[in-house]
């Protein structure tokens, strides 16, 4: 299992396009993942789930990864939360 904290820069947060992007990439993969902020844990295959957290920009996030694929899930959503903090 690998349990990283990530910084989410981007001002507007995890709204509907960059949380559809994070989710669309956890979906490719058989791990479980899960979504922790704000004392709320959530499947982070789910976009109603990652939506619903509400997580505004500047905020920090917790994501743990299960499974066989883990290593390689954890790799490509590290870099769609770099690409997500680059949106302008």
């Amino acid at each position: 299992m690998i349990e990283e904290k990530f910084k989410i820069t981007y001002q507007n947060g995890l709204q509907a396009r960059p949380a559809t992007k994070l989710v669309s990439k956890a979906n490719s993969f058989q791990a479980e993942m899960y979504m922790e902020y704000a004392d709320r844990k959530v499947n982070l295959k789910s976009i109603m789930g990652v939506l619903s957290l509400g997580v505004p920009g500047d905020s920090k996030i917790r994501i743990t990864f299960s499974g066989k694929d883990e290593d390689d899930a954890y790799k490509a959503i590290s870099r769609i939360i770099s690409d997500i903090n680059e949106m302008v």
